[in-house]
């Protein structure tokens, strides 16, 4: 009985992958691009145009071959022998390596003699024949279980979240602890500042106080080699005072108003430099010290010393009196420096231990 299936080795004609009835015959043409569109034609393809029909390009044609195969199509089918597909070079060039499309290269045999035999490109192997879900997942997630690309870039979504919110934590943390011990720097500064201030007002008191108690003792060793001019007495007119009374018009020493006779005591030690009559001074007695300055003694009622005459702290050297010009009896005290310049006999006298 003679058989309707070609011979195995007899050609077959090619297949049309168009969905076209067999045994139909269509008639093709060349298809110029320009025709229809103005984009420009990219690569080596050629496209065809059919008849009142679509047209379709060679990665359409790339699409549809990969569909057929993937579902076991019409090319492999079980029932009827194999044919020969036969596509333009222009599609067989541009159509990828099946073994590299996700979810494809699983239909590649691993038994062939190109198939990986190391694990590591066994491992490889076998990510790219995963599903299509677990494009963009890496090798070490791919061995570590993961399947899903979604559920792996949520994780390193929040991989990075945890990260980056422990990096802030850390910045916080380290912010609160540099400002902590600025503050703790602050404070202990503060309070080396305010021991230092302290000490050095305590080191202030004690110098000034030390410095009072110097002044006051020795005011008190000079008090004991000074004494003041007259016991009892009345300050009534003092160094610099202006009116007419004066010729000056001012007045040039310090009054120690006192009754007629009291007795005139030598201030300090020195030598007499001149006792008698001066004009409108009255009776005078001018005292030289050690140190060249001068004590005049007006408007006495009598001397008691003479010129040349060496004289110690409280000896007695006249009486009050008014002889002069004068309004009443009162010791006038004039206190002159060695250039001869009167000065106020209430500041030199305090400045020997004396307050009159």
């Amino acid at each position: 009985m003679a058989s309707n299936e070609p011979a195995l080795d007899t050609p077959m004609p090619p297949v049309s992958l168009y969905g076209d009835v067999p045994g139909e015959t269509e008639s093709w043409e060349e298809w110029d691009p320009t025709e229809e569109s103005v984009r420009p034609v990219r690569g080596r393809h050629r496209v065809a145009k059919q008849r009142g029909g679509l047209a379709r390009s060679s990665t359409v044609l790339g699409v549809g071959v990969i569909a057929a195969v993937g579902a076991g199509g019409m090319a492999t089918a079980q029932t009827k022998p194999p044919v020969s597909i036969s596509l333009p070079d222009s599609i067989s060039e541009n159509l990828p390596d099946l073994g590299s499309l996700p979810g494809v290269g699983e239909l590649v045999s691993h038994d062939s003699p190109d198939a990986p035999k190391t694990a590591a490109a066994r491992a490889d192997q076998k990510i790219a024949a995963s599903p299509l879900t677990m494009t963009g997942l890496s090798t070490s997630e791919a061995e570590q279980g993961a399947t899903d690309a979604g559920e792996a870039l949520r994780a390193r979504i929040l991989q990075q979240a945890e990260q980056q919110k422990a990096g802030a934590i850390a910045e916080a943390k380290a912010a609160a602890q540099k400002a902590a011990a600025e503050k703790a720097a602050a404070e202990a500064k503060a309070k080396q500042d305010a021991a230092a201030a302290k000490a050095a007002a305590e080191k202030k008191a004690a110098e000034e106080a030390a410095a009072k108690k110097a002044e006051e003792e020795r005011l008190a060793k000079l008090a004991a080699s000074y004494s003041l001019p007259v016991g009892s007495y009345t300050i009534t007119s003092t160094f610099g005072e202006a009116g007419s009374m004066w010729s000056s018009g001012h007045h040039t020493g310090l009054d120690f108003a006192a009754p007629t006779g009291t007795p005139l005591k030598a201030i300090h030690s020195g030598t007499i430099k001149s006792a008698g009559w001066a004009g409108a001074y009255g009776y005078r007695t001018v005292i030289t010290l050690d140190d060249g300055s001068e004590l005049w003694y007006c408007h006495q009622s009598s001397l008691a010393v003479s010129e040349g005459q060496k004289v110690s702290t409280g000896d007695v050297i006249g009486r009050v009196g008014a002889t002069g010009n004068v309004t009443g009896p009162h010791l006038h005290l004039e206190v002159h420096t060695p250039s001869g310049t009167g000065i106020d006999p209430m500041t030199w006298l305090q400045s020997k231990g004396l307050n009159p």
